[in-house]
C-alpha cells in the first residue's frame, strides 16, 4: 500500500508539471520497439506505462489542473502516458513520424491494401513454390529463381492475416503492419481532445495553406495593398504604369525623355515621308499642264 501511494504522489507530481497529458493506446508496439521511442521523445516527452487504477487516483487527487477530472473517463484499455508540455497536435505528429513498419504475424491487421509485385522473388525452387500458390500467387520458375508473374493483391487494408499468408510476406520481405503510439485522448490545460479532434491530414493542410496564400497574394496586387511578399511588384506595376503615362502623354522626365525622342523622330519621319509623297504627286499632276 505505501509504494502504492508513493506511486501514485509521483503520478500527481507529473500531473502537475506538465501542461498536456496524452493517453495513447499501444498498437503491435513490442518492447524494442516501445523503448526505441522513448529515446527518440525523451528530450520532448516522458513516456510512462501506469496502471488505470493508480492514474485515476492520481487525477482524483489532482486539484490544481483544471478539467483534469474529465480525464478520468478515457483511462481505460492498454496505454501508455505521456506527459509533456508540447502542442498536443505537434505530438500527435511527431507520433505518426515514430510509426514503424514491422512482419506481420498471425492475426494481425493489415495497415493498407497490400500488392506482392511481380517479378523475381529470389528464391530458390522447392516448397517455397506451394506456399506462394497457397496464398493465391501466380508463379513461374526461371533461371534458377522463382518468378511471381503478376501483381497481385494478397489482402485488403484493415483485414486479418493469417498464419500461412503473414509467413509468405516475411519471406518476401513485406510488412504490412504499421507500429506506433495511437493517441486516443490528450489532456490540455483543461481542455479534453478526442482521436478524432487529434486527427490531423497535414498534406490536405499544406494545400489549403497554400491556396490561402495564393489568394492573399492575388489580392494584395488587385487591391494594391502593399505587403513584404508583394511590395516589389507592386513597385514594378505603378513604375511602368506611370511610364507608359508619361510617355503617352508626352511628358518628359529623365526616364522618358530618350523614348519620346525616339518616338519624335520616328513620328517626324513619317510625317516627312508622308509629305514627300504628296509633294510628288502633285509635281507629277502639273507635268501634263506644262506640256499642254
Amino acid at each position: 500500500m505505501i509504494e502504492k501511494a508513493r506511486e501514485v504522489e509521483e503520478i500527481q507530481s507529473l500531473l502537475e508539471k506538465y501542461k498536456t497529458i496524452g493517453v495513447a493506446g499501444l498498437q503491435k508496439v513490442r518492447a524494442a520497439q516501445l523503448q526505441e521511442l522513448k529515446k527518440k521523445l525523451r528530450d520532448t516527452a516522458h513516456l510512462r506505462v501506469i496502471k488505470n487504477t493508480l492514474m485515476r487516483r492520481a487525477v482524483a487527487k489532482c486539484k490544481s489542473k483544471g478539467g483534469i477530472e474529465n480525464l478520468e473517463a478515457q483511462i481505460v484499455g492498454s496505454n501508455i502516458l505521456l506527459f509533456t508540455d508540447l502542442n498536443p497536435f505537434k505530438l500527435v505528429i511527431l507520433l505518426q513520424k515514430s510509426r514503424v513498419l514491422i512482419t506481420a504475424k498471425a492475426g494481425d491487421v493489415a495497415s493498407w491494401d497490400v500488392i506482392v509485385p511481380a517479378g523475381n522473388t529470389g528464391l530458390p525452387p522447392g516448397p517455397i513454390i506451394s506456399q506462394l500458390s497457397g496464398a493465391g500467387l501466380p508463379t513461374r520458375i526461371e533461371s534458377g529463381s522463382v518468378w511471381i508473374n503478376r501483381d497481385t493483391l494478397v489482402v485488403k487494408q484493415g483485414e486479418i492475416i493469417d498464419a500461412r499468408l503473414a509467413s509468405v510476406l516475411s519471406k518476401l520481405g513485406i510488412k504490412p503492419v504499421e507500429a506506433g503510439l495511437i493517441m486516443k485522448t490528450v489532456y490540455d490545460d483543461g481542455l479534453i481532445l478526442t482521436e478524432d479532434q487529434l486527427r490531423i491530414d497535414l498534406d490536405e493542410i499544406q494545400r489549403n495553406v497554400q491556396e490561402a496564400g495564393s489568394s492573399a497574394f492575388n489580392l494584395s496586387l488587385n487591391i494594391g495593398y502593399p505587403v513584404p511578399e508583394t511590395i516589389e511588384l507592386l513597385v514594378q506595376t505603378a513604375f511602368q504604369q506611370a511610364y507608359n503615362l508619361s510617355l503617352n502623354a508626352a511628358i518628359p522626365t529623365r526616364k522618358t525623355m530618350v523614348d519620346l525622342l525616339r518616338k519624335a523622330h520616328i513620328e517626324a519621319s513619317s510625317l516627312n515621308a508622308k509629305l514627300g509623297g504628296l509633294q510628288e504627286k502633285k509635281e507629277a499632276s502639273a507635268e501634263p499642264a506644262q506640256k499642254g
